[in-house]
This record gives C-alpha cells, structure tokens and sequence, in this order.
C-alpha cells in the first residue's frame, strides 16, 4: 500500500533571468513502513521536496497525495489540521518551545488539535526514547541528543503517515547521531511508521530501505539498499 504518492512535482523560484526550477517533474511512490534517505548536493531540490512533503511549502505543478489525500489541494487552514495530524517533521536544530518542558513540547501537537493527550503512547515513547527522567526539564537543561529525542516524541505523537526528518544528525556528534538513527529505525521496525530522512550523510543513507538521489531537481536515481544500521 502506497501512503505517499508524488506525481509530476515540480516547483519554480523567480521569472526570467532569476527563475529557478527547484523540482522538474518529480514522480514517485513510498510504500507503508518504508524508510527512505533522500540525498543530493546542496541545491539540488531535497530539502525543497521534504518541505513540500510536510505541507510547509507548495509545489507550482503536480500532486502530492499522502494517505490518499492531495495536500495540494488543500486550503491553508484544512493543510495545517491535515499536516498537525498525519506528518511529523523532525528538524536538524530541535525547535523545541524553550519555555516548555519536555512533556509539555511532546503533547503540544495534540493540544494544538484540542484533543487530550493519549498517556498510554505518551508514557511508552518517553520510555523508548529514554527521557522518563527527563520530562519536567526544559530544552536548556538538555544534551543536544536528548533535545532531538524530544522533538522526534512530538513528531510521533499523532500516530503521524509519515515521519519526515531534514539533516536529523546534522547538529549532533557520531555517538548520538548513531543513537538517533537507531531510534528511528526501531520506530520503523517494530511500530512499521513510514520514515522519509534528509542526509548529506552517505552512512546514514545507507541504513535505509532505499536511496532516492536528487541533482538539479530530478531524481537520478532511486535504489534498494541492504539497510545496514551505520
């Protein structure tokens, strides 16, 4: 089963002399429970792509249909219930509330939603993401890794379609960017949600299902991997 099916994106900057084509036709499918690296050189049209992906930019042209649903479609305000329901994004410096504590930044999609927190999933996340002794600490009272534990809680707190990561490990060092790695792929595995991650990081990408490299706006290539963790 597709949950997230890409047609003929593409996406364009400026007119005339300053026009950038920043995606050119753009077509493809994620199957449920797949984990995907999408790599390429700066400029090349994924970080662009990931943020059409999470409902934070529209395309010029195409379809982006997540869980059967073409986002592009969508007014701003029926986007932004769909994005706080069904995506969740995952950025490389946290953007954690810093007035909030770890619980309150992990619950405050759903209470943005006006729904009351599921205490069963919250309490089991905390638990897998190792912050049980963390949760009245604000983000400043927090290692770098545990700050990016927290923002990937918030992101799962919605039983999210898909889980979109932009340079994840990109602020972080080796040892907690392998742990960070490590949770997502067990989020993948055991609980079989959909990842979709942006790396610059050949080690990383290669931890994945599969590898779609974009250059200058198109897919290059769009490869199986063995999904050896790094």
């Amino acid at each position: 089963m597709n949950i997230l099916e890409i047609r003929d994106l593409c996406k364009v900057y400026g007119e005339g002399e300053t026009r950038v084509d920043a995606l050119k036709d753009v077509s493809f499918d994620v199957e449920q429970g797949e984990f995907v690296a999408i790599v390429g050189p700066s400029g090349s049209g994924k970080s662009t792509l990931l943020h059409i992906l999470g409902g934070v930019d529209v395309p010029t042209s195409g379809e982006c249909r997540i869980a059967g649903t073409d986002i592009v479609k969508l007014d701003e305000s029926k986007l932004a219930i769909f994005r706080r329901r069904n995506i969740g994004l995952i950025y490389q410096f946290y953007n954690l509330i810093p007035i909030l504590n770890v619980e309150e930044n992990m619950t405050l999609p759903i209470l943005l939603d006006g729904k009351k927190p599921d205490r069963t999933l919250l309490n089991d996340l905390v638990e897998k993401l190792g912050l049980k002794d963390r949760l009245s600490h604000l983000p400043n009272q927090l290692s770098g890794g545990q700050q990016q534990r927290v923002s990937i809680g918030r992101a799962l707190m919605n039983h999210p379609a898909l889980l979109l990561a932009d340079e994840p490990t990109g602020n972080l060092d080796s040892e907690n960017s392998r742990e960070i790695i490590s949770l997502l792929r067990k989020f993948n595995k055991e609980d079989n949600q959909t990842v979709i991650i942006i790396t610059h990081d050949e080690k990383i990408a290669l931890t994945a299902d599969r590898v779609i490299t974009i250059e200058d706006g198109i897919i290059k290539r769009d490869s199986k991997t063995e999904g050896v963790m790094a």
